[in-house]
């Protein structure tokens, strides 16, 4: 079973209904190679399938629905939009340069002693599955970005 058909089935079994548009949007992100915003999302379906019009507000619909059934994560990488990936199975941090706009992708465990921190502090559970971290690279700190 591929990784669209195992999405379909997951999103069935748990009772959700799967439209068409819903399934372009699943589709475009599976296929994006990173972080996707509404735009790039609708340019895949497109490319994808000319034919079809999927309207914008039907996307940010389906990638909020998607958002709030855990399918998809919600972040800012410094743009001035958000922009949406599917959850996988392991969380997923960034650091973004504000100087350059770079992107680092960390590991996850980094952020271990803050989640047991928070729990052991204020008795809270956070779910840490997708964060970005805003500062200056290394690079920048120097100046070597600076133009």
């Amino acid at each position: 079973m591929s990784d669209h058909d195992e999405l379909i089935h997951s999103l069935r079994a748990r009772g959700h209904r799967l439209t068409p548009q819903r399934r372009l949007v699943l589709e475009a992100l599976q296929h994006g190679d990173h972080h996707m915003s509404a735009d790039e999302i609708a340019q895949t379906i497109i490319a994808h399938y000319p034919s079809i019009s999927v309207d914008p507000a039907t996307i940010y619909r389906t990638l909020r629905w998607l958002r709030d059934v855990d399918l998809v994560s919600e972040t800012s990488l410094g743009q001035n939009h958000m922009v949406y990936a599917l959850l996988g199975s392991d969380d997923h941090h960034h650091l973004v340069c504000e100087g350059c706009s770079g992107v680092i992708e960390i590991d996850p465990s980094i952020l271990d002693p803050v989640r047991q921190e928070l729990k052991a502090r204020y008795g809270f559970a956070a779910r840490l599955a997708h964060i970005s971290i805003f500062g200056l690279c290394a690079r920048c700190q120097i100046g070597e970005h600076e133009g």
